[in-house]
């Protein structure tokens, strides 16, 4: 729930840093509850959190790739 107190909890997307937003992890614990089962804002929350599953294990992928090429280049142990 710290997710929603730190974006502010606000569904409308603007550029400005200094305005709320909700993220994915802060609508799919915001509408979770609310959604009917087998509905299609149901599983579209289900899409929303295996897209960020996904993107999250893309990015450690990348991240640890990029840690091993640099370890292997200054011999890091």
């Amino acid at each position: 729930m710290i997710v929603l107190m730190a974006s502010g909890n606000t569904p409308i997307l603007d550029f400005s840093p200094f305005t709320g937003m909700r993220t994915m992890s802060a609508a799919i614990a915001i509408e979770a509850s609310e959604k009917a089962q087998n509905s299609t804002g149901y599983r579209v929350l289900f899409f929303v959190g295996a897209l960020l599953f996904l993107i999250t294990f893309v990015l450690n992928a990348l991240t640890d790739q990029l840690i091993y090429r640099l370890k292997r280049r200054y011999q890091v142990s």
